[in-house]
C-alpha cells in the first residue's frame, strides 16, 4: 500500500508538472494507477480528484498573472460540456478503435505544427474577437468537448492547439485559458464518480498533494518562460499521446 502510494504520489507530480504547461498529465497518472493493481473505474475517480485539485492550482496561478483570456473561456465553457455529453453518448453507439488509429496517424502532423520553431506571428491576438470568439470558440470548445467524452486522452493538448492555430490566441494564453475547461470537465466528472463511489480517498488525497506541487511549479514555469516552454511541453505531451495510441490500437 505504501509502494502504491509512493509511486502514485510522485506520477501525479510529474503529470501535473507536464499538464499545468501542455496538457497530457493523464497519461502518466492513469498508466501509474492501473500498474499498481488500481482497478479500473476507480483509477478513473482516484485520478479525477488529484487532477481536479491541481489543475486548480495552476489556473490560480495563471489568473493572478492576467494570463486566462476569461471572455472566451466563459463563452466556450458551455459548449465544452455539451461537446462532453453528445460525446459520451456517441462512444455508447461507436467503436473508438477507429477513431484512435485516426488520431495516431494525424498526431505527428500536429507534433510537427507545433515543434518546428518559429516566431510569435503578429497576428496572433491578445483575445478573439467577433466570429471568431461568437462562432468559432463555441465549435472549437464543442468539438474538443466530444472528443474528451468519447475518447479523452489528450483533451488539453488538443484544446491549447486548437486556441492557439483556430482562435490565434499566443501559446501561454491558449494553454492558461484551456485550463478553465480542464477544470469545469474535471469537476463533472469527479462529481460523477463520487456518486459512484469510485474515489479512493487513502490514494486520491495523497497524489492530490503530488498533483498541486506539479501543477503550481509548471504553471509559474510557464509563467516565467512563456510560449517556448509550452511548445516543448507540448511535444512531451503529444509524444505520449502518440505512443500510448500507436501500442492500444496497432501494437498490443
Amino acid at each position: 500500500m505504501l509502494l502504491t502510494i509512493l509511486i502514485c504520489t510522485v506520477a501525479a507530480f510529474v503529470a501535473g508538472f507536464i499538464d499545468a504547461i501542455a496538457g497530457g498529465g493523464g497519461l502518466i497518472t492513469m498508466p501509474a494507477l492501473l500498474l499498481t493493481g488500481v482497478p479500473p473505474h476507480m483509477a478513473l475517480g482516484t485520478g479525477k480528484l488529484s487532477a481536479f485539485l491541481g489543475s486548480g492550482v495552476a489556473l490560480l496561478n495563471f489568473a493572478r498573472s492576467g494570463l486566462v483570456l476569461w471572455r472566451a473561456a466563459a463563452v466556450g465553457v458551455g459548449f465544452s460540456l455539451l461537446g462532453s455529453y453528445f460525446g459520451t453518448l456517441a462512444a455508447l453507439r461507436m467503436d473508438s478503435a477507429l477513431l484512435g488509429k485516426v488520431l495516431v496517424a494525424l498526431l505527428p502532423l500536429g507534433m510537427a505544427a507545433t515543434l518546428l520553431p518559429r516566431r510569435e506571428r503578429r497576428e496572433r491576438h491578445a483575445v478573439p474577437e467577433g466570429a471568431r470568439l461568437w462562432i468559432l470558440t463555441p465549435l472549437v470548445c464543442f468539438l474538443v468537448g466530444m472528443y474528451d467524452g468519447f475518447f479523452g486522452p489528450g483533451t488539453g493538448s488538443f484544446l491549447i492547439i486548437a486556441f492557439h492555430y483556430v482562435l490565434c490566441m499566443r501559446l501561454l494564453a491558449a494553454s492558461a485559458t484551456a485550463k478553465v475547461l480542464n477544470l469545469a470537465s474535471n469537476f463533472g466528472s469527479l462529481l460523477t464518480f463520487l456518486w459512484s463511489g469510485k474515489v479512493w480517498f487513502a490514494l486520491g488525497l495523497p497524489m492530490a498533494a503530488g498533483s498541486i506541487a506539479g501543477n503550481w511549479l509548471g504553471s509559474r514555469m510557464a509563467i516565467r518562460a512563456g510560449g517556448e516552454a509550452v511548445r516543448r511541453f507540448l511535444g512531451i505531451s503529444l509524444g505520449l499521446l502518440f505512443a500510448t495510441l500507436a501500442y492500444q490500437y496497432f501494437i498490443r
